[in-house]
């Protein structure tokens, strides 16, 4: 372990002797690089972030980690330590390493799918889910008036009503390899469900249905559809469900971080963590299942803070963005915008320091970003904490880093 310590920490050194914090570039990344300095930013104080991250991986809270900070549509800092696995040899973090990001997925693509929808004209945030899905008429075993019916605002917000997840062995005992299909009708025949709009549940069953909702408005696989318009606009080449395709690519499956090892299975790649993205909907869904790299997320987070706008191209509307990032009247006990977290006890990532309009989500893998309008920074850092076994947490890790970014914004 202090070996790979000081393997990782000479990388760093180099690095900084090149006059750049990154050890490795993106090629397919269009963002300026700027020096902190020309950011507004104090360098020294940034530069805290290495020690904290290298503290972590000796400690072996994580086997490795990438971070990118994005300030201004530019990328002030990028950098990759440790290493992503070890069998059957060790391989290096890299910038450009994918990561399965947990439900990071849930604001970067279900919640901006719905909102895409949203500013076209498609559906509204007042609609009742079951204009789309007929059986959430029903919720709760029930039929039930419309008033009280959950709205795809409780869905985004996690106030429907809904489970915070599902038994995956139940629902493929029932429903066997029909598991996906009959998800929703399990879903709405669970007894006494909260009424929509009262409490805040987190829940991977309301962005699954939401995925849902998505499908049936345009006729299109999730998968596909959000590829043709949000990744390809966007320039997020690296950004996919089902990332190895079949049969595998193995060039992409070199660079995934893997998330299990087991005598069993051994190295598991490219293939998403979550149980019920996996095992029941097969790998495209709207909780969890999405791959990518910190160079991606990059984009996103830049066309988020400049109000929906990158290199010159629209994805969203100004009032798409601001309605995405801001709490709903109403449920500002709950904390919870429009797929992303604002001030729920969820928001632990943000840190301390960075203002009241701040606004982000994690992955359970390890992965995070961070997004503050006021300062238009965006800090992303992506690990797959959950391997070789899930006994480890960066949750103080995320807000550490958090903070020593914010501490370092000058202007």
């Amino acid at each position: 372990m202090q070996l790979r310590y000081v393997s990782v920490l000479l990388l760093l050194t180099v690095a900084i002797l090149h006059g750049s914090a990154a050890t490795t570039t993106t090629s397919a990344q269009p963002l300026q690089r700027v020096s902190p300095e020309e950011a507004g930013m104090d360098r020294q104080q940034l530069f805290r972030v290495d020690s904290l991250i290298l503290d972590a991986i000796a400690a072996e809270l994580t086997p490795g980690a990438v971070l990118v900070v994005v300030r201004d549509s530019s990328i002030v800092y990028e950098n990759a330590w440790g290493w992503t696995r070890r069998q059957p040899e060790q391989r290096d973090m890299q910038t450009e390493t994918i990561f399965d990001l947990a439900s990071l997925t849930k604001p970067l693509v279900t919640a901006t799918a719905v909102m895409k929808l949203v500013e076209q004209g498609h559906l509204r945030l007042t609609d009742p889910v079951s204009k789309y899905l007929p059986e959430f008429a029903r919720l709760g075993g029930e039929e039930r008036p419309l008033r009280e019916q959950p709205r795809i605002i409780h869905l985004l917000t996690h106030t429907a009503g809904l489970p915070s997840y599902a038994p995956v062995s139940e629902l493929q005992k029932q429903y066997g390899e029909q598991a996906g299909d009959n998800l929703m009708s399990y879903l709405c025949a669970i007894p006494d469900p909260a009424a929509p709009g009262t409490r805040m549940t987190y829940s991977c069953p309301s962005f699954i249905t939401l995925k849902e909702v998505v499908e049936a408005v345009t006729g299109t696989g999730f998968d596909s559809w959000t590829r043709d318009h949000l990744f390809a606009p966007l320039g997020m080449t690296d950004t996919f469900f089902l990332p190895v395709g079949d049969p595998v690519d193995e060039t992409v499956l070199d660079r995934i971080a893997p998330t299990i090892y087991n005598r069993e299975q051994g190295v598991v790649a490219g293939i998403v963590h979550d149980p019920l993205a996996r095992e029941v909907m097969g790998g495209i869904s709207g909780n969890a299942g999405l791959f990518s790299t910190a160079g991606d997320l990059a984009l996103f987070a830049a066309m988020m803070l400049n109000d929906g706008t990158i290199n010159g191209k629209r994805i969203l509307s100004p009032a798409t963005v601001r309605t995405m990032t801001e709490v709903p009247a109403g449920m500002e006990d709950f904390g919870r915008a429009l797929g992303w977290d604002l001030t729920s006890s969820f928001a632990s990532n943000q840190g301390d320091l960075f203002g009241s309009r701040t606004y982000g989500h994690t992955g359970y893998t390890g992965t995070s970003m961070v997004l503050d309008p006021d300062t238009r920074t965006a800090v992303i850092l992506l690990t797959n904490r959950v391997y070789p076994d899930d006994t480890t947490s960066v949750v103080d890790l995320r807000a550490k880093v958090a903070n020593v970014v914010a501490a370092s914004i000058l202007e």
